[in-house]
């Protein structure tokens, strides 16, 4: 378990069996103990996420249409293409499961939440049973053992995997075309395996390679500044196959609203969610 804390606000990445690891990539919980609100950034991790918000006042997500949502108990989110934040009250604690590539699909039976943004999970399933999930969670004080509540109660709704997306979901070869390649192996027209992609996955093999190109260039950021402290945009630029400069900002401003200096800035109230 991967820790950040300073006293007031503690945030943990929780990993799970490897039973689960094609289901949910982590974990995240994040818990306010002081007397102000906090607020921070979750950078786009092109997964759909179920948060769980824990606390006598709601979590808020403010997203970038200025839209101001408040997480009574539990809301899922995405797949999320673009930051948001949120704010955790003094003495909240949240949550956050965070669906790996089709397994939101697999639980159920849709891959995205429609563009007005959100929607609580018993109004997919037509039955209360994620807030009597909340009401057993809420009673258990350690988190790990809330991650394995949450592992145990999952069990039984996971559906089987689609095999055309199960071999979208594991295709590793950076220097092949996903769509064609899958088409190829699975005896299906490319237009076939596009409308696949997008039913179980919830984007279009498009969209995460966009996406995939902006995280590699945050993560070296990252790294630049971990190491040396001083970033040089034309190795960014290059390293990540960018275009030009411009094509950098653009991407920034598309996925953080922000511009890259920006986010020299302001990236430690950034939250990261997708994994490496």
């Amino acid at each position: 378990m991967m820790q950040e804390s300073d006293d007031l606000y503690k945030s943990s990445r929780i990993e799970v069996p490897e039973e689960f690891r094609d289901v949910f990539s982590h974990f995240y919980h994040a818990e306010n103990a002081s007397s102000e609100s906090i607020s921070k950034m979750l950078l786009p991790s092109f997964q759909t996420i179920l948060i769980f918000s824990f606390g006598i006042q709601p979590t808020t997500i403010h997203t970038s249409t200025s839209t101001r949502i408040d997480i009574g108990h539990c809301l899922v989110l995405g797949p999320v293409k673009k930051a948001f934040r949120y704010s955790l009250p003094p003495g909240s604690a949240i949550l956050v499961a965070n669906f790996k590539n089709d397994a939101f699909f697999r639980f159920f039976g849709q891959a995205f939440i429609p563009e007005h943004y959100s929607v609580h999970l018993d109004q997919l399933l037509e039955e209360n049973c994620f807030t009597a999930l909340w009401t057993e969670l809420n009673s258990i004080d350690n988190m790990n053992e809330r991650v394995r509540y949450v592992l145990e109660y999952c069990r039984p709704y996971l559906r089987p995997r689609n095999t055309v997306a199960e071999a979208l979901s594991d295709f590793d070869q950076a220097n092949l075309n996903p769509v064609k390649a899958v088409a190829s192996r699975q005896n299906q027209t490319e237009r076939m395996v596009q409308l696949s992609h997008k039913k179980y996955l919830g984007y279009t093999a498009k969209e995460v390679t966009r996406y995939r190109r902006f995280l590699k260039a945050v993560m070296h950021i990252q790294d630049v500044l971990e190491a040396s402290g001083k970033v040089e945009w034309f190795d960014i630029i290059s390293e990540c196959g960018y275009y030009d400069q411009s094509q950098l900002i653009h991407d920034f401003n598309y996925y953080l609203h922000i511009t890259p200096t920006k986010y020299l800035k302001f990236q430690e109230d950034i939250c990261i969610s997708g994994s490496r």
